[in-house]
C-alpha cells in the first residue's frame, strides 16, 4: 500500500482568466474545483494510474466535507483526521494568453497536538514492509518542521519505504533522517544548499551532495526541461518533452506518484525514468489539478529520451 500525506490539504479552484490584469475587472471563460493538496494530487495520479493508494492527513470545516466528496466520487480510498477549523480553499489562475500560471495558497487551519497523534496513529497502524509513504507538502501552524523526519524514521524501523517532497525546513529536517527518495525541484534544491544553482554541473553536484548525506535517491525536477535522477550506480539526464501546457499545477506531484508506484514495485532508478517524465508531461495537458490521462501518460513516456552522466 502506498500511503500519502496531506497535513495542509485544499480545495483548489482553478479558474482560466484570458488576459488577466491587476486592478480590473476579469472574465473568466473556465472554472473547476479538485481536491487538492500535494499528497492527495499523488494519490489522485495513483489511481488513475492503476494503482492503490491511502490518502491520510488533515481536514476541516464544510471545505473539508467537500473535498472528502470530492475523493470519494473519484474512487480514492482515504482516511483523514477531522480538526476544529476550516480546510483552505488555494486559487490557481491561468491566463491562456501569456502561458503565466498563478497560485494564490490560503494558510490553513492551527493543528493541536491531540490532532497529530490522531493522525500519526492512523497513519502507521497496520504498516510495515512493503509500503511506501509519500510525506509531500506544507505543514499548517501547530506542526513542528521536524514531524517529515520523526515519521521517515518510523517508517524505516517497520521496514517501509519513505518518499519525501517538500521545501524549506521541512525538506532540510527530512533529509537529516535519509528518505529512500527525494524529489526537490531546482528551485527548492538551490535554497536547500544557500545559492541559485547555475547549470547541470551545480544540480548534479548538489543532488550528490544530498546522496553522501544518506538520501537513497535524488530525483531533480526541472520543469520543462526534464528531470535529473541520481542514484549510487549513476546520474541520468532526461530531456523534456515540448508540449502546449494548459497547467502546470499538479505536474511535480504526478511526478511523484509515478515515483512511488516505482518504489512499491522495487524498480531501478533507470526503470522509474520514463513512466515519471511521461506522467508529468501528461499532467500539464490537464486544467487544474486534476490526474493526468493514463493513455496519454504511457505516450509521453514512450517518447522520453535520457542519457547517463558521468
Amino acid at each position: 500500500m502506498i500511503r500519502t500525506v496531506t497535513l495542509n490539504p485544499a480545495l483548489d479552484r482553478s479558474v482560466s482568466v484570458p488576459g488577466l490584469a491587476l486592478d480590473r475587472v476579469n472574465r473568466a471563460s473556465g472554472s473547476r474545483v479538485d481536491p487538492g493538496g500535494k499528497g492527495i494530487n499523488v494519490s489522485k495520479v495513483i489511481k488513475a494510474l492503476g494503482g492503490r493508494s491511502l490518502a491520510l492527513g488533515f481536514l476541516g470545516g464544510r471545505a473539508g466535507d467537500l473535498l472528502a466528496q470530492g475523493l470519494d466520487d473519484l474512487g480514492v480510498a482515504h482516511n483523514f483526521t477531522r480538526i476544529a477549523g476550516e480546510t483552505r480553499t488555494n486559487l490557481k489562475l491561468d491566463d491562456p494568453r501569456s502561458g503565466t500560471h498563478t497560485d494564490i495558497n490560503e494558510t490553513g487551519p492551527t493543528v493541536a497536538p491531540l490532532d497529530l497523534v490522531r493522525l500519526e496513529s492512523a497513519l502507521f497502524e497496520g504498516a510495515g514492509p512493503g509500503d511506501v509513504f509519500v510525506f509531500s507538502g506544507s505543514a499548517p501552524a501547530g506542526v513542528e518542521p521536524g514531524i517529515y523526519a520523526a515519521w521517515i524514521r518510523r517508517a524505516r524501523a517497520l521496514g517501509a519505504l519513505s518518499l519525501l517532497d517538500a521545501d524549506g525546513e521541512l525538506l532540510c529536517r527530512g533529509l537529516e533522517a535519509g528518505p529512500d527518495l527525494a524529489k526537490p525541484n531546482e528551485e527548492e534544491l538551490g535554497r536547500l544548499v544557500g545559492h541559485r544553482l547555475e547549470g547541470r554541473d551545480e544540480i548534479l553536484a548538489a543532488a550528490r551532495g544530498l546522496l553522501a548525506a544518506g538520501v537513497g535517491r535524488v530525483v531533480v525536477s526541472l520543469g520543462s526541461e526534464g528531470a535529473l535522477f541520481v542514484d549510487a550506480a549513476g546520474a541520468y539526464l532526461a530531456r523534456g518533452i515540448r508540449v502546449e501546457a494548459v497547467s502546470t499545477v499538479g505536474a511535480g506531484d504526478t511526478m511523484v506518484a509515478a515515483l512511488a508506484l516505482g518504489l512499491e514495485k522495487g524498480e531501478s532508478l533507470e526503470k522509474m525514468i520514463a513512466p515519471a517524465v511521461g506522467a508529468a508531461t501528461a499532467a500539464v495537458l490537464v486544467a487544474g489539478s486534476g490526474a493526468c490521462d493514463p493513455k496519454a501518460a504511457a505516450r509521453y513516456a514512450a517518447q522520453v529520451t535520457w542519457e547517463a552522466l558521468p
